[in-house]
């Protein structure tokens, strides 16, 4: 039997080098295997083992430390660690205390199960400046591998030294001398980890008359279910026996004669039933007749009748198919931990050609093409930078970029701006065509028809075909020679001279089953798709506008001559919305009036009631009228004003609307319009309430994409949710925030989750089932201020957050699954939270107006007092109403005197006052 007392690999540790040199070819493996640990590392920290185990060092575990955290925990190198000391200690509570401050930030994330488990208050770490495991520290993870550092055998220095001083001598060999084997106490592990069969073994013997060999098998019918064990299902299973991996074997070994072993067993299968009916058993029409008229059946009736009746009340009252397990899988996965609810980094866009010195002012996901995302961007300047730098903002347009999942570097397309694009959004109906607000107060207009394929096929890199690129400018086909974003220009701007007169701050489409007529009343929409906008803008004006051809005039042919002149375009310009270029005049403009004073509000943002959302359809009304044909034409080519008279007036379509103000105010108020009783000229309405609530500018008002009279509000330092209908205020406020609230977003798949950003870079996600006086978390996404939150739903399993910052960077988060999935009663569970805020608001009105009147009644009875008080004096009204008082006291004590004497009945009052 061979043994070796010092077979174990044991890592010596010097105090001034990091440990003892291995050999070079394990040096070369320890790099080789830390750097492959470190690639692992970025993907999944707390699974990845970065440890030096691999090369027999499973208590080193190497590190890299940044500039800050060499500072934070003062191991700054050249410092606090040298060449000549080299180490360390780091209190266990420091470490702690950083990993929670940075999270995943922290350079101690990979250890940080190390760190929490390890027995000792302070952790040694040493300073590698030869790089020897693959990075600039490692640490020490077990106490006695400390102390061995610290504290190292003088044995082995000695060793050392007289290795050092000796001189070298002649190696002699000696031939190995047999000695007689001493036993060390080896033989007891190997005794303990053999195995030894305690169990008996069974034996079978199975045997038969020998005359029955050959005989004839006779087979007969016989009723299984009638015969105890007659009939055994023996399923197929899959036998876990098999399937289980090997992942380590403890073996002991000795040095004995070789043995060899064999044996061989039939492979036995799954056993499976297998049955065949070739025709059903029925009864006969005798044995029915029979059978229904027998005592034994009506028996049995009476005996099953009453469990039968509470079965089905069962039934009514509980749904018998409803599956427990998955939804008590869906309980259980809201009691996530924080670090499933966080929002994932997935990808990041920003060009420091086209964004630099710009920030994101809107940001749309395309409806239709995964991946493809469109972003606005304006400079970024103050009110007076923009006055004082105008002339050069007129030569430095900025431009609508179309990113790609498959590109984050180079855009797939944009858009040519006259102006700066504050908003803009595609077109339900036709994803190509888009319409943004300019900062002049301008309508935009692009169609991107010719360009929808390249935006398909971005993930290949084809942008069509080739014949589609011969007819294209030269300049756009060098642009796609030098891998430059294709330039679209856009088909139509609207007039300056009946447009906003400032920038425009909101725009949205109207629903494709309804457009209004000059009055702001709804009528039936033929045509099959959106042909209206409606912006808003802080010129104290709301307008909307149809993209239709107007009606044709009679002209003469000199006026035809010079139109046709003038709208000639130029050959790469879409001619869809030709009509409308630089004549395109608003609809509808509505004012809303102050009601005290003779002022007007300036609205920034808008909310109608029918608004688009991507993800679900909404609950539109079916008519029976079909919208018209267009064939394989854009139908926007073809769309003109048609007849008041032949449309229908739609008296369910709801013209209240909610506007958030630069004032921080909140507006309700309708667009349908009045006429004015002196001059007959159209006037709007009067707004029906108002509310001041923020103290701020209101960037955001939105309506839930679940319930359309719960509206979100954000401005200022606090956010609000506004219930339709409640007049007396909102239904939930939030307390002043320590920083600016900049923009919010309801969450598409969740009722009780929305998103806010601030102006420090972080994002609050609100969580109202789980918390409403404070955001459930809080996430930094960037240095700079949000700009803009646009969610997205990709699949069932994929949900994507796009966030914007100040400086031009746009952010794509993916949605945890706490986050992106409810439960099975979520909607029904915030439906009653916001019931029971509205009877609680109404309570609360109730008991202001009763403490009202408390209060009322008490300073009239304080002033009362205070009138009999002063100077003992009393008027000659009030020395009446004393009188009469002190007569009807009088007349009751008499009454009792005679009554309780027997000289007056209780019925006598009345003949008493006649004799008196």
């Amino acid at each position: 039997m061979l043994e070796s007392p010092k077979s174990s690999k044991t890592s010596e540790l010097s105090p001034k080098g990091s440990i003892k040199k291995l050999k070079i070819k394990e040096q070369t493996k320890a790099k080789g295997s830390a750097k492959g640990k470190r690639k692992q590392l970025g993907k999944k920290d707390e699974e990845v083992d970065i440890s030096m185990a691999s090369i027999g060092q499973p208590e080193i575990f190497p590190l890299v430390f940044t500039q800050k955290t060499q500072e934070i925990l003062n191991c700054r190198i050249n410092e606090d660690v040298t060449e000549e000391k080299p180490y360390k200690l780091l209190k266990k509570e420091d470490i702690i205390q950083d990993m929670k401050t940075r999270a995943a930030v922290s350079d101690f994330h990979p250890v940080k199960k190390i760190v929490l488990e390890y027995p000792g208050e302070e952790l040694l770490v040493v300073l590698d400046t030869e790089f020897k495991y693959g990075q600039n520290f490692y640490l020490v993870a077990t106490e006695e591998a400390k102390e061995s550092f610290l504290n190292p055998p003088e044995a082995m220095e000695e060793e050392e030294g007289e290795t050092k001083e000796g001189t070298t001598e002649e190696y002699v060999y000696k031939p190995p001398v047999r000695k007689p084997w001493v036993s060390l106490g080896s033989e007891k592990e190997i005794e303990e980890e053999s195995v030894i069969e305690s169990l008996k073994k069974i034996k079978y013997m199975i045997s038969r008359v020998r005359r029955e060999f050959g005989s004839k098998v006779k087979f007969t019918d016989r009723n299984a279910s009638s015969v105890k064990d007659g009939y055994i299902e023996c399923t197929s299973y899959q036998d876990k026996n098999f399937s289980i991996k090997k992942l380590e074997k403890d073996v002991g070994t000795q040095v004995v004669p070789k043995v060899r072993e064999m044996s061989t067993q039939t492979k036995w299968t799954y056993p499976r039933n297998a049955a065949t009916q070739y025709f059903p058993r029925e009864f006969s029409d005798e044995e029915k007749e029979l059978c229904l008229a027998s005592e034994d059946l009506k028996e049995f009736i009476i005996s099953v009748l009453l469990r039968v009746e509470i079965a089905l009340q069962q039934n009514e009252i509980m749904n018998a198919f409803f599956d427990d397990w998955k939804a008590l899988a869906e309980d259980e996965s809201a009691f996530g931990g924080k670090s499933d609810a966080y929002l994932k980094e997935y990808q990041s866009f920003t060009d420091l050609h086209y964004l630099k010195h710009r920030t994101v002012s809107c940001v749309c996901w395309h409806p239709t093409i995964y991946g493809i995302i469109a972003v606005s961007v304006t400079e970024r300047l103050s009110y007076e930078e923009r006055i004082a730098q105008s002339g050069k903002l007129l030569l430095r347009k900025s431009p609508i970029l179309f990113w790609s999942f498959s590109d984050p570097i180079h855009p797939q397309l944009m858009l040519e701006c006259p102006e700066d694009i504050y908003c803009f959004e595609f077109c339900p109906s036709d994803p190509n065509i888009i319409a943004g607000g300019c900062m002049n107060g301008q309508v935009v207009l692009w169609d991107i028809s010719e360009y929808e394929v390249k935006l398909q096929n971005a993930k290949t890199g084809a942008g069509g075909s080739k014949n589609a690129a011969v007819n294209m400018p030269t300049f756009i086909q060098a642009q796609q020679s030098d891998k430059e974003p294709h330039f679209v220009r856009y088909c139509a701007v609207s007039s300056i001279e009946y447009g906003h007169k400032t920038v425009i701050t909101d725009i949205h489409w109207l629903p494709d089953y309804f457009e209004v007529n000059r009055m702001g009343i709804a009528f039936e929409n033929r045509t099959g798709v959106c042909v209206q906008l409606v912006t808003c803008s802080p010129d104290c004006s709301i307008l909307f506008w149809d993209l239709r051809a107007p009606k044709a005039t009679i002209q003469s042919s000199f006026e035809k001559v010079k139109e046709e002149k003038a709208i000639e375009a130029p050959p790469d310009v879409p001619t869809t919305f030709k009509h409308l270029n630089l004549s395109w005049r608003p609809l509808i403009k509505a004012n809303l009036s102050k009601s005290d004073t003779n002022g007007d509000y300036s609205p920034t943002k808008i909310s109608l009631v029918e608004e688009h959302f991507h993800y679900k359809m909404q609950d539109k009304m079916q008519y029976q009228i079909k919208p018209e044909i267009f064939g394989d034409e854009n139908p926007y080519k073809q769309l003109k004003v048609p007849s008041a008279k032949a449309l229908k007036i739609l008296e369910n379509i709801p013209t209240n609307f909610f506007v958030g103000t630069e004032d921080g105010e909140v507006i309700y108020s309708d667009w349908k319009m009045e006429r004015e009783s002196d001059s007959g000229r159209l006037i709007s309405q009067k707004p029906a309430n108002k509310y001041i609530i923020h103290d701020g500018i209101v960037h955001t008002i939105q309506r839930s994409p679940f319930f359309k009279d719960i509206i979100l509000s954000v401005g200022g330092w606090n956010f609000a949710i506004w219930k339709e209908g409640v007049t007396s205020g909102p239904i939930l406020q939030s307390c002043c925030s320590s920083k600016r609230y900049t923009v919010g977003h309801w969450s598409l798949s969740r009722a009780g989750v929305f998103f806010i950003g601030r102006e420090d870079g972080n994002i609050d996600i609100w969580d109202l089932l789980e918390k409403t006086h404070e955001p459930s978390q809080t996430q930094n996404i960037s240095i700079s201020m949000i700009t803009c939150i646009k969610p997205w739903i990709v699949s069932s399993k994929q949900h994507f957050l796009a966030i914007s910052d100040n400086f031009g960077t746009l952010h794509i988060l993916e949605i945890s699954w706490t986050l992106s999935h409810p439960s099975s009663n979520e909607r029904a569970s915030v439906l009653h939270y916001f019931e029971r805020e509205v009877k609680h608001l109404d309570y609360f009105e109730q008991r202001q107006e009763f403490r009202a009147k408390e209060r009322k009644e008490l300073e009239l009875e304080t002033q009362r007092k205070k009138t009999r008080m002063a100077g003992g004096q009393k008027s000659r009204e009030q020395m009446e109403e004393q009188m009469n008082i002190n007569y009807v006291d009088f007349l009751d004590e008499e009454k009792k005197i005679l009554t309780g004497l027997g000289l007056l009945k209780a019925t006598d009052r009345f003949a008493l006052n006649r004799t008196q």
